[in-house]
């Protein structure tokens, strides 16, 4: 019997259709995806608040043939259905549930890079991509039944950690560093982001996008570790990205929804709504106190899709982050937009960004934009936006156009650009002013969890501009990337004079190729060159280390995954 009943299990299995599924941020799949959604063929899960057990892609009847679909032949993964009832219960409650039983393998997926000069890494998870070799590891499995998900899909990473070059400038170091952060911290100001995770080799588990959520009609409730990636940009979200380690984290919602007005039925559009409070940590190379070890982060995002353009979205995020011994009611309201906390247990740091999006499918084009904002504006919304808007201000802009190369040999590809810039704004600079978007004085580690920061890497103060070409076919993906950028231009206009000798930058191309060996096996290989201008700024007083130093940093990518 027992054997008759497994045999049963596996020809379901087996029979049953595969459905597109749960994507990984900024995995391959999910970005393939998000190319064949600039041309119609594919229907974004959401407006702009992704997670894992949120990123469910569906394809249109048309991608299923269409010749811009090169990867149709290939496995991007598969949700199956296990289990289907032969006769659903219906009734008021089970209508908002899928009454059925249904698995998704993740991975396995190993990810190998090896930095010949400097650390380089971004949206990278818990792994820190430091000078010399890094690996990261992850596989996992989700369940779905009667509303219930579970997903666990943990990251486990190993840094080499060699030594390299960095600044330590004696002027900023604070009394709240301990002697790690002295040693490894950042450059200036205060703000858990070390330059160096230690002297000595690492690894580090993580949760990873492990979750457990349940899920009526489209209300969503759920407690677990699962990185948010909030807005459209492609490379530089100003307030959430999967570039830091996860972090515990309970949220309750609503998932991307259409609009009726009751009575009348009249569609209005798409809403998507989402509140979530997390725990975050500091890093061991920040300071020696043990009483301020946790912050907690309250989000609220909500975003809306008018019904008379429905491929065209806003959304606005609203971020608290403050003493996670010090709970009080009024961070649970979106709407409190003070900064009054004080003391070292009762700090507070509000953040907030708005987002537009719009796609073109018949012209294969998308052009987004996201601004952010930090505290409050002097003055409250309106005298404070008419006298000086760009107090705080940071922001993103990007465009990506769908190429069609060759149909005959069915190659198709994909051009983004994307525009950031996160420096202070001129009114701080004349005031010398020790300001960024990540640092906070009563929030003293910053807008970081365990040392890497939440949102973009630049909203310490730089800009970056990328260039991506992608070439899709149909065994696999060939991208070449170009990208200039400024780590961190607030450094020298505060600290050293803003003389144009000072301005420490960068210039990276580099090509990478995903190949399917099989249509569930892909190997991934990449090379890139990345020159670094003034890595240790110019600065003659006998203070910093003095002259100019460029080094040559090839970075090379090795990776494999297999999709069930």
């Amino acid at each position: 019997m027992k054997h008759r009943l497994i045999c049963s299990l596996l020809a379901t299995c087996a029979a049953s259709l595969p459905i597109f599924s749960q994507e990984a941020l900024k995995s391959t799949e999910e970005e393939y995806y998000d190319y064949l959604s600039l041309q119609g063929l594919a229907k974004r899960p959401t407006l702009g608040y992704r997670t894992l057990s949120d990123n469910e892609w569906i394809l249109t009847d048309e991608a299923k043939t269409a010749d811009e679909n090169v990867w149709k032949n290939n496995s991007l993964g598969s949700k199956w259905t296990v289990y289907e009832p032969a006769q659903k219960t219906d009734n008021f409650f089970t209508r908002g549930i899928d009454q059925s039983i249904k698995v998704k393998a993740y991975g396995p997926e190993w990810y190998n890079s090896y930095n010949t000069a400097a650390p380089y890494g971004q949206n990278d998870g818990a792994l820190w991509q430091g000078k010399g070799y890094n690996t990261s590891f992850t596989a996992g499995a989700r369940l779905e039944a009667y509303g219930l998900e579970v997903t666990f899909k943990p990251q486990l990473s190993f840094s080499q950690n060699r030594e390299f070059d960095y600044i330590i400038d004696n002027r900023m170091q604070s009394s709240v560093y301990s002697d790690k952060a002295d040693t490894y911290g950042y450059l200036w100001g205060v703000i858990d982001a070390p330059q160096r995770f230690g002297d000595k080799t690492f690894f580090t588990y993580d949760w990873g996008d492990t979750e457990i959520r349940y899920t009526w009609h489209n209300l969503t409730t759920g407690v677990g570790t699962q990185t948010i990636w909030l807005g459209p940009a492609w490379l530089n979200p100003l307030l959430h990205s999967n570039n830091a380690p996860s972090y515990p984290k309970f949220d309750i919602g609503l998932r991307k929804t259409p609009v009726h007005l009751p009575w009348l039925g009249w569609y209005v559009g798409d809403v998507e709504g989402r509140m979530w409070i997390g725990y975050l940590t500091e890093s061991d190379y920040f300071d020696n106190s043990e009483d301020n070890n946790h912050n907690r982060i309250n989000g609220f995002y909500f975003s809306y899709t008018p019904f008379f353009l429905p491929n065209f979205s806003l959304g606005i995020t609203k971020v608290c982050l403050s003493k996670w011994n010090s709970f009080e009611f009024k961070y649970l309201n979106p709407f409190y937009d003070s900064n009054s906390g004080i003391g070292e247990k009762i700090g507070e740091d509000q953040k907030m960004s708005f987002y537009a999006d719009l796609i073109v499918p018949k012209g294969g084009i998308e052009i987004y934009g996201e601004i952010g904002l930090d505290d409050y504006l002097q003055g409250g919304w309106i005298e404070g936006l008419s006298r000086y808007p760009f107090d705080t201000l940071i922001w993103t802009l990007g465009i990506k156009k769908s190429v069609n190369i060759s149909s005959k040999y069915n190659i198709y590809g994909e051009i983004i650009l994307e525009l950031s810039d996160m420096e202070q704004g001129r009114n701080k600079v004349s005031d010398n002013a020790s300001y960024s978007f990540n640092s906070h004085y009563q929030i003293t580690q910053g807008y970081t969890n365990q040392g890497q920061y939440i949102g973009t890497y630049l909203a310490n103060g730089g800009n970056s501009q990328t260039l991506i070409f992608n070439l899709y076919y149909p065994k696999g993906l060939l991208t070449l990337t170009v990208r200039r950028g400024n780590p961190d231009d607030t450094y020298s206009y505060i600290n050293l004079g803003n003389d144009n000798q000072t301005y420490k930058g960068y210039l990276l191309t580099g090509l990478s190729n995903t190949l399917f060996i099989t249509k569930n096996f892909s190997f991934d290989t990449g090379v890139i060159y990345q020159k670094l201008f003034n890595s240790m700024y110019f600065v003659d007083n006998g203070i910093n280390v003095s002259g100019t130093k460029t080094l040559q940093n090839f970075i090379i990518t090795l990776g494999a995954k297999y999709n069930f």
